[in-house]
């Protein structure tokens, strides 16, 4: 939002990490973690944290008051 994106992509690797290849083209890298989760884990886990961010940036409440 603040550089002007207007896609943003997430690629999950396999327990061993994405190739070379991917991670030269790539903007930006993350790692969500040392420990290795399940497809279907880390898409929730990063789902909530963009959800989280986009809730602080536009100022709005997270948790229940």
């Amino acid at each position: 939002m603040n550089k002007g994106y207007n896609r943003l992509l997430f690629i999950t690797g396999g327990a061993y990490g994405v190739s070379d290849e991917i991670k030269k083209k790539a903007d930006i890298t993350i790692a969500a973690s040392k420990f290795t989760f399940t497809h279907q884990m880390i898409r929730l886990i990063m789902m909530e944290q963009v959800y989280r961010a986009m809730t602080i940036l536009k100022n709005e409440s997270y948790h229940h008051d």
